[in-house]
């Protein structure tokens, strides 16, 4: 089988657990999400790592990945490199693994230093008791405008995907699952649009909104109104899905 592979030049001695990552996951039990994809937090060394495992592709995503488009894994690695390169926080990346049999595309894996979080953004967007809910929301408002700020765009935006840390007195905010991220000029309905996968309720549409537009210099009421068409856009589309497969 052959393979491709990446490694940070900081992180040069684990290159044996990167080439053999197959066998160190395999043999792990520590998954902490499993779905489409895997995540297992595994240890190597003295070093805390987070390896995501992405699914084998279909036959003819494996001639894609082959020979035409970058996989998951890769795109994960560079777009993480590529944020901490401008200041912008995600966990520390370590390399990437494709494995290839018959001249395609086959397994590929993810590997980063694991990150210590408290919870995700989903915690205050859900529960309304939280303590300093608001301050945190602002302070990941602040953090996703300066995302947009350096023109970058998070197409899996979901509540999951940002990791809180608590630092003292203040937040620190981690962006993850990274690889459908695109690099672009990012106007004001963009990005109040990105907020919209968050699912949320008429007080947080406001307190978003109203936070946004302050960073952006705009009118509080056209960012809440773009976030709120924004909101049903979304909310009515998944509806529309859902009447869709109960129909089938």
């Amino acid at each position: 089988m052959k393979f491709k592979f990446e490694l940070n030049e900081q992180y040069k001695n684990t290159k044996d657990f990167l080439l053999n990552i197959k066998k160190y996951f395999q043999e792990n039990s520590n998954t902490i999400h499993k779905a489409r994809n895997e995540l297992k937090v595994i240890k190597y060394d003295d070093l805390q790592t987070v390896v995501k495992a992405f699914k084998v592709p279909n036959k003819i995503n494996q001639i894609v990945y082959a020979y035409f488009r970058d996989s998951k894994a890769k795109k994960s690695y560079k777009n993480a490199v590529k944020l901490r390169s401008l200041g912008l926080n995600t966990p520390e990346p370590i390399g990437y693994i494709e494995f290839y049999r018959n001249f395609l595309f086959k397994e590929s894996f993810f590997i980063a230093k694991k990150y210590d979080y408290d919870f995700t953004i989903r915690e205050p967007l859900r529960n309304k008791e939280l303590e300093n809910r608001k301050e945190i929301i602002k302070k990941f408002v602040e953090f996703t405008f300066n995302l947009h700020r350096n023109n970058v765009y998070h197409k899996d935006f979901s509540a999951g995907n940002t990791l809180v840390s608590i630092q003292g007195e203040d937040y620190e905010f981690s962006v993850v699952d990274i690889n459908r991220l695109e690099f672009k000029a990012i106007d004001l309905y963009t990005g109040l649009d990105n907020f919209a996968k968050l699912w949320l309720d008429e007080d947080d549409i406001i307190l978003i909104a109203s936070t946004y537009a302050k960073l952006a210099n705009v009118e509080e009421k056209e960012a809440i109104d773009i976030l709120k068409k924004c909101d049903v856009k979304l909310k009515s589309f998944v509806e529309f899905k859902r009447k869709i497969r109960g129909k089938k």
